[in-house]
Order: C-alpha cells, then sequence, then structure tokens
C-alpha cells in the first residue's frame, strides 16, 4: 500500500503545526503512515492538486485569508472527480451550514482538539483506502 497523502491548507503556519503535530505519522494502528504536504496559499494547492498527484484527504482551514477553505472545499467537489475526502476547520459552531454548503465530509472548530481532529481523520481515511 503507497503512503496516503494529507493535504493541509492554512495561511496560518501556527494552524498548520497544529494540525501536523496532531496527526504524527500515523493517526491509527490499522492504518499505513502517512505523509504531509502543508500548502500556505489555496493557488499553490491547486496547482499540486491539478498535477494529478495522489491525495488521500484535505485538510483545509475555512478561516484562511485571503481565500478560506470553504470556498476550495466546494471548488474541489465540484471540479475533482472521484474527489478525496474534506475535513473543514471552522471558527465557529455557527458555521456548520456553511460547511455544509462546502460540501465538507468532516468539520473541526477551532481550537483544534487534536484528538479529535486525529479520530475524525482515520475515520475519512479508513473510508477513502476502504479499511474498515
Amino acid at each position: 500500500m503507497s503512503t496516503p497523502v494529507i493535504a493541509i491548507y492554512s495561511d496560518d503556519s501556527s494552524v498548520r503545526a497544529s494540525i501536523t503535530a496532531a496527526l504524527g505519522t500515523q493517526v491509527a494502528s490499522d492504518l499505513p503512515k502517512h505523509s504531509i504536504m502543508e500548502f500556505a496559499t489555496a493557488n499553490a494547492l491547486r496547482v499540486y492538486a491539478d498535477a494529478g498527484n495522489q491525495i488521500a484527504l484535505f485538510i483545509l482551514d475555512g478561516e484562511a485569508v485571503p481565500e478560506g477553505g470553504m470556498g476550495i472545499a466546494r471548488a474541489f467537489k465540484d471540479e475533482i472527480f472521484h474527489c478525496p475526502p474534506v475535513l473543514l476547520i471552522t471558527g465557529r459552531v455557527q458555521d456548520a451550514w456553511l460547511a455544509s454548503w462546502s460540501r465538507a465530509d468532516e468539520v473541526v472548530i477551532h481550537p483544534i482538539d487534536p484528538f479529535l481532529l486525529a479520530d475524525k481523520t482515520a475515520s475519512l481515511l479508513r473510508a477513502r483506502l476502504s479499511i474498515v
């Protein structure tokens, strides 16, 4: 089994660091070790995704500026054939309707709970990799 790639997008380096620390190199013992690609700009993420790189999961910061992860999630769901799952990080519980609009598969709220993030990531990876 190849190494699953998790693509993380946030303009805030501390958010990217929090996500990376929470995920480590393996989120669950029944899953393979993963690699992480970090993106500080939406354009860099799009270039990487458009190049046909294999991505197992997108983790997008809904609070990123100037382009938030919610709009990117919706665009990816429309534009990428068999789009990988999207885990969206929002700023408030009240943003749940926007997360739904974006077609995110899962949502975590700032501040990031590392255990919840790892758990939701593992569930999405299991589904994507067909590991039950």
